[in-house]
């Protein structure tokens, strides 16, 4: 049985530094509060199509954010999938 994609170590490295999860996370609240802003701005402007975009980006990132605070050890978070 082959394996599965994540357990392919070739091409996997496992040499994140906390200090890189950190950076990410924090990249990814920037961007997501971008696009809160961006939503905002769209509902403004009447803009439907592009506050769509909007949220569906910004919940996006919800996950992404969910999923680096369940690395870096955050007890709120439980499990990233629920």
């Amino acid at each position: 049985m082959p394996l599965s994609d994540h357990q392919d170590a070739e091409h996997f490295q496992y040499d994140r530094s906390w200090t890189e999860i950190e950076e990410m996370l924090n990249s990814a609240e920037i961007v997501q509060n971008n696009w809160l802003s961006k939503y905002y701005e769209y509902q403004m402007q009447g803009n439907k199509k592009k506050m769509m975009e909007a949220a569906r980006n910004k919940k996006a990132l919800d996950g992404v954010i969910k999923t680096l605070r369940w690395v870096l050890g955050d007890m709120r978070v439980k499990h990233p999938l629920n």
